[in-house]
């Protein structure tokens, strides 16, 4: 049985704010989107196997666009988001949208069987990134032990909107205490402002923060999947309702005695939430191929 850690990419995305299936655009010289690039960068820090979480609709065009060019190159395999899945005791719920990540790592839980990261398809983590995450499996031994990649909150915002982060609070030795989802975040003066029931919170900027670089031990995936039909039972009127991976890591965290290790990543972090995004990202992206970060091509 290969034991080398899975990659699991969550691309099923709507992109709703973005305009458009962003998960699928290109943002290398050949085309290269930028799931791409983790793929490269997991499979040379040693990572075994790759898993896709889309949505059926967009699977030709995934096909088309990203799995061509890995063909025959990475070993991969395909899972598939449903809009509306049969939830146990509740049946089909009507949705305008997926059910969120951790329904999305749900989805994609038959066909991980080792130690896994997840990512988003529609961000750029670079390599330091897989390397940390695979010394901390190679070093870790516990199956309550979790981590995740910590950027910092300044780095990961956008000058085009708000952002959602996964805002946490950690010990001094980088063990994660909590983590809040804050789903309006944007730039301010010195600071970032989190838009709240309450009115506007002020965030330092130094601040770890998640951006959906999780690496997980199996033992978590029960425990996800009680957690989000619970959700989904309370949520059941609410269409746009989504159970983020964020949530069931402060429940582990404070309910189940699993430890979650913030790996510091002091490289570059970009992602594209808004359109307005996609001409920094380009160039980028276009700078490290020139700098020889990544060859031409990256799966010739």
């Amino acid at each position: 049985m290969n034991t080398l850690p899975q990659l699991v990419i969550m691309a099923a995305g709507m992109g709703s704010r973005y305009g458009g299936i962003k998960q699928i655009d290109a943002f290398g010289p050949h085309g290269e989107t930028l799931m791409d690039f983790s793929v490269f960068d997991a499979l040379r820090a040693g990572f075994g196997e790759v898993i896709f979480i889309i949505r059926k609709e967009i699977e030709q065009d995934f096909r088309d666009v990203v799995l061509k060019r890995m063909e025959g190159r990475v070993p991969y395999r395909l899972c598939f988001q449903e809009m509306e899945p049969d939830i146990p005791g509740l049946g089909r719920v009507a949705r305008t949208k997926p059910w969120g990540t951790c329904h999305a790592v749900i989805s994609a839980a038959p066909l991980i069987d080792r130690p896994f990261v997840v990512i988003n398809a529609d961000d750029f983590y670079g390599r330091s990134a897989f390397e940390v995450m695979r010394r901390f499996f190679d070093s870790s031994k516990s199956e309550t032990d979790h981590a995740m990649a910590g950027y910092r909150l300044g780095d990961t915002l956008s000058d085009y909107g708000t952002v959602s982060r996964g805002v946490c609070e950690a010990t001094p030795d980088n063990v994660l205490i909590s983590i809040t989802e804050h789903t309006q975040i944007r730039r301010g003066e010195g600071c970032a402002l989190s838009l709240t029931s309450e009115g506007e919170e002020v965030l330092p900027l130094n601040r770890f923060v998640s951006m959906n670089f999780w690496g997980f031990k199996p033992s978590i995936l029960p425990v996800m999947e009680s957690l989000f039909y619970d959700f989904a039972k309370a949520n059941q009127s609410q269409p746009k309702a989504e159970f983020y991976i964020p949530l069931a890591v402060d429940h582990v965290i404070k309910n189940l005695g699993h430890r979650v290790h913030i790996l510091p990543c002091e490289g570059p972090w970009f992602g594209v939430t808004y359109r307005e995004d996609r001409p920094q990202v380009l160039k980028a992206v276009q700078k490290l191929v020139q700098q020889g970060v990544y060859p031409e091509g990256l799966f010739n």
